[in-house]
Order: C-alpha cells, then structure tokens, then sequence
C-alpha cells in the first residue's frame, strides 16, 4: 500500500519527482495537461526523458494520470462527446508514453437526459479511447460523488457501464470522499464489510486499482464533493483506519487529493497522518 499525492508538473513533468519526494510522498497522480484546456500537447522529449531516470533512481511507486475535469463521455450534447474522446485519447497516450499505471477520469454528469438515454455513446466511447490509445495503461473510471446528475455515484452504475465496455484495461478508482457523499457507510467496520462486498458484486474487487483518499467536509449522503484534510473531516483518522485495515485495499495505491494545511494541496502533514494510521492499521 503506497501512500501518494496528487503534485504540480510545473515546469516539466520530470519537476513532479522531487516534489513529491519533499512530502514524502511513495507515488504521485499529476495531469498530463492542464486540467481546464482541451488541448493535450505531447510531454516534450527531454522532460520525459529526465523523468523515467529519476523514476529508475527513485523508490516511488506507480504514477497516475488524472483527466480533465472537461471530460463528460456520457453528455447528450454530441460534440462535448467528441471533444471527450479527443482529449481522452491524448491524454491516454502520454499515461502511456510516462509508463503509468493508468489514466483516471470522471464519468461525469449526463446532465439530465438519465443514464439509459447515454449509456451506449458513453461505452463506445471508452472503447474508442482504448482502441485509438493503444498500450498497458488502464482508463479507470473513479466513483462519484453524485452531485449533479453524475453517473457512476453507484457501485451498480459503474458496474454495468464496465460489464458493456469489456475491455481488460478498464479499471476503477475509488475516492473515499465521493464514496461517503454519495451514501456508503466506510467508517464503521460492519458499514465497510456491506460497501466491499457491494464493490465486489457489482464491479469487481480486481478491478480496484487506485484510490483517492480524501477526508470529507460534508455528511454522508450529501452528494457533494468537498475533500477535507486527513483526520479534520467527516470520515475521520477512525474512518481511514477502517479503510485502510480492509483486506480490498491492502495493495492499492493511495493518492492524497486534500486541500493542504496551508491550502496549496496535498502536504507533507496529510502524508505523515496517513502512514501513521497505515502503521496502526498494519500492526
């Protein structure tokens, strides 16, 4: 279990290294590109380049890729879609070309037209992605909070979604704080147990690959998405115990997406909290 953060690739991918080695971070998620354009330019030759030798140099563990928060696969609105799978495409060919682990994006909202009526332009989609980005990395679609009209802030959503993909590089990221704001119980031991074997039911414990972790400024069941520091929210230091002391998440990689202390993002406090309560959970 590597406990990492989402970090800046502020003047070259290859920079993301050393800022996450700063907080002590053991893997790092970043953007391929900014979060807020369309456009996906190709990571440039030498910072690649620099980045797989201070990767071989260094002890971390897997990268990820989040997507743009652009992206909606599963929009009524054609060439939203299209723009989507474009983006998504190149964004998936640069997880690719860092040799990550895979590429996290949101399902986003279907913005009203209900899943039924999206569904099947949503799945072609994916498969167009994969198809036109080809390589091992994964496209792992992340639960959601469910604010909206978002799909996939159900296990049965994002189950059935990847039962019509078929596709053996489809995967799932699970964010703790999308989780609880969408209803599940993962703070108390009999409430996890109920959300796990949901998970396995309708996706699939193997298909649980990265996680989120993300403390919640919101109750359970709100259907917003506000990310709390480790321990000041509502899941709690007891609730990421419980998580992290759950036999589903013993090998998966955790990945910090916090506001930070000092509001600039995930820190090194909110790392040292989480492998402290990953050495209780252990012991």
């Amino acid at each position: 279990m590597f406990i990492g953060a989402h970090v800046s690739t502020s003047g070259g991918v290859d920079k993301a290294i050393g800022r996450a080695q700063d907080i002590g971070a053991e893997c790092i998620q970043i953007f391929a590109a900014s979060p807020r354009m369309w456009r996906v330019p190709p990571i440039k030759d030498k910072p690649l380049q620099s980045y797989h030798e201070k990767m071989a140099e260094s002890s971390l563990g897997p990268t990820i890729v989040h997507a743009k928060y652009l992206t909606a696969l599963g929009s009524p609105n054609p060439e939203l879609v299209e723009k989507s799978r474009a983006s998504l495409t190149a964004e998936l060919t640069e997880t690719e070309r860092l040799g990550a682990l895979g590429l996290v994006f949101h399902p986003a909202s279907h913005r009203g037209a209900g899943l039924e009526a999206v569904f099947d332009h949503f799945v072609e989609g994916v498969n167009q992605v994969i198809e036109n980005a080809p390589g091992k990395a994964l496209l792992m679609l992340e639960t959601s909070a469910g604010s909206g009209d978002h799909i996939g802030s159900k296990f049965e959503e994002l189950g059935r979604l990847i039962k019509a993909i078929d596709n053996p590089r489809v995967a799932t990221c699970f964010d703790t704080q999308h989780v609880w704001a969408s209803g599940y119980d993962v703070v108390t031991k009999d409430g996890l147990d109920e959300t796990m074997e949901e998970f396995d039911r309708d996706i699939g414990l193997d298909l649980l690959r990265s996680v989120h972790a993300n403390d919640s400024m919101r109750d359970r069941g709100s259907s917003v998405d506000r990310h709390d520091n480790i321990g000041e929210g509502l899941i709690g230091e007891e609730g990421f115990l419980n998580i992290m002391s759950h036999s589903a998440f013993a090998d998966v990689p955790f990945y910090l997406e916090v506001p930070g202390y000092e509001k600039t993002g995930p820190d090194k406090p909110n790392v040292d909290t989480l492998k402290a309560i990953r050495e209780k959970a252990s012991s």
